[in-house]
């Protein structure tokens, strides 16, 4: 019943927010606010970048909602949040996992909490196109294991929650490939995340490790984004190895506000299940 009433607000959330018309949307341009990442950060599907959530201009508020569903092999993910973008400058952000793990232990469901912070230090994506630097931001992800003591404690995870730092830059560039224009991110991360934080975080090698996140996307038309991302992941528990993560994902906006997002996403091995890999569908909406 709790699952059901939280996706349940979720899609009424994307509904009232995906219907506004793009006129009362925020002043910054479509995609400027990219999309909405696993952990809720405004980025890609899996990787967080420098741009701030919403579609709020430098004097405005701007906001954003998402529901994500990734459907593995043997496991599914579900995630959904929401976002405030304060003067292009800030984002402050919410989401909830929820993982199911049924192939496991029957009825087995994982979950965690994901509070984050972002703040733009420099540069604009955008709007700084003759600049070499990139827009770059730091970021703060907290998160906490809502089911520590059921699974992550039993297979060596040392703590139930954490905070992930990262550092990205991201840098627009305009009729790069055959005229049409295209999009990079680098994102450097620390962290000791077990799957994400979904198996909570440390282990035998207790340390936090530095990971690179890369994404590059190339614009279609306006209204079609096609790209790759690639997030690098560290084995920090003895009982299962990680690998990296990657997706190809076609992004669609029908509208200003409304982006449609579907991916084949591979998330490497997962408690000692190998070839994670499936389908990716996330609904955005933000003004």
């Amino acid at each position: 019943m709790r699952k059901s009433k939280y996706c349940l607000w979720l899609l009424i959330l994307f509904c009232d927010v995906g219907t506004v018309p793009s006129a009362g949307a925020g002043n910054r341009l479509q995609w400027t606010g990219a999309v909405t990442q696993l952990e809720g950060s405004s980025g890609g599907g899996m990787v967080p970048w420098a741009l701030i959530g919403g579609l709020g201009t430098e004097d405005e508020i701007g906001a954003t909602g998402f529901f994500t569903q990734v459907s593995l092999r043997d496991f599914s993910l579900q995630t959904g949040g929401v976002s405030v973008g304060i003067n292009n400058r800030f984002e402050l952000s919410w989401a909830r996992q929820r993982f199911n793990a049924n192939s496991v232990i029957p009825d087995l469901t994982l979950g965690q909490d994901i509070l984050g912070l972002k703040i733009r230090l420099m540069g604009d994506a955008v709007f700084e196109s003759d600049s070499i630097l990139p827009q770059i931001a730091v970021g703060a992800q907290w998160k906490r294991t809502l089911d520590f003591d059921q699974i992550p404690r039993a297979v060596g995870a040392s703590r139930g929650q954490d905070v992930d730092l990262y550092l990205a830059a991201t840098k627009l560039y305009f009729g790069a490939i055959a005229g049409h224009n295209i999009i990079l991110d680098g994102t450097l991360r620390r962290t000791r995340a077990n799957q994400l934080g979904l198996l909570g975080f440390g282990g035998n090698q207790a340390g936090f490790s530095w990971v690179p996140e890369m994404s590059a996307a190339v614009w279609l038309t306006d209204s079609l984004l096609l790209g790759v991302e690639f997030r690098d992941k560290i084995s920090h528990l003895a009982v299962f190895s990680e690998a990296s993560a990657k997706d190809l994902f076609l992004a669609w906006g029908p509208e200003k506000n409304m982006t449609i997002t579907l991916a084949w996403a591979d998330l490497g091995p997962i408690a000692g299940k190998t070839a994670q890999h499936g389908a990716y569908l996330s609904l955005w909406a933000g003004f």
